[in-house]
């Protein structure tokens, strides 16, 4: 399995960073939009971070417009919105493509390494979820019906 923390990233607020500032802990990776029918899960997001924050755990969001353009603002927008809306204090990222040629590598790294129904590796719509375990391994990945409180038990499991 590819190691993740070797991807490179950009914050929301344009500070270049890698995964490897994770290491060590239980992330739960997810691609989001501000205009979606799932945007309301950033509350349930936040709130699974803030509980587990302090035990290892990060929530990282990565917003994406390339589901129903629903992700259609830039990052200052998009962090404005997120603090605003949702108190988002979870780590937010630059706006990445999560399919097809511009497909993000992170992106390209989580979808092979827990392919969806089928063994598809596409993403099929905003908030779809991947666990990755201290040892920065994919462990499972959530379609975005998958609500975050349903992973409390779950990551707890993790920690």
């Amino acid at each position: 399995m590819t190691d993740l923390s070797r991807h490179k990233l950009k914050t929301i607020d344009g500070r270049d960073t890698s995964l490897a500032e994770w290491a060590g802990k239980v992330l739960l990776i997810v691609n989001t939009a501000s205009k979606c029918g799932f945007t309301p899960q950033y509350a349930g997001l936040e709130a699974l971070h803030k509980k587990y924050h302090d035990k290892g755990f990060a929530v990282l969001g990565f917003p994406c417009n390339q589901f129903g353009a629903q992700e259609p603002g830039d990052e200052a927008e998009i962090a404005n919105f997120c603090s605003t809306k949702f108190d988002v204090d979870f780590p937010m990222f630059a706006k990445v493509e999560v399919n097809g040629a511009s497909a993000h590598p992170l992106w390209k790294d989580l979808k092979k390494a827990a392919p969806g129904l089928l063994g598809s590796e596409a993403i099929k719509w905003n908030f779809t979820k991947f666990l990755v375990g201290r040892d920065g391994q994919v462990i499972e990945r959530f379609a975005p019906t998958v609500t975050p409180e349903s992973l409390d038990a779950r990551i707890a499991g993790l920690l």
